[in-house]
C-alpha cells in the first residue's frame, strides 16, 4: 500500500512540475518590456508554449514515469 501513495504523489508532483513549468520561465519572471502602441499589462506570453519542452520537462517526466512504476509495482504486490 506504501508503493501505492507514493506512486500516486510522484505521478502528482510530476504533472504539477510540468504544469507550473512554464509560468516559471514565463515572461512575468523576467523582464518586462514595453511595447509602443500595446498594454502593458498584458499577460499574453512573447513565445507561446515556451515551456512546454522535453528539455525544460524532464524532471517532471521522469517524477511521472517513477509514480507509474511504483504504482505498477504496487499493484503486482
Amino acid at each position: 500500500m506504501t508503493l501505492i501513495w507514493l506512486g500516486v504523489l510522484l505521478v502528482f508532483g510530476g504533472v504539477l512540475q510540468m504544469a507550473f513549468q512554464p509560468i516559471w520561465h514565463g515572461r512575468l519572471s523576467g523582464r518586462r518590456r514595453l511595447r509602443t502602441g500595446q498594454p502593458s499589462g498584458t499577460l499574453e506570453p512573447e513565445r507561446p508554449a515556451s515551456g512546454f519542452g522535453l528539455k525544460s520537462n524532464w524532471p517532471g517526466l521522469v517524477l511521472l514515469a517513477l509514480g507509474a512504476a511504483f504504482l505498477l509495482a504496487g499493484a503486482t504486490v
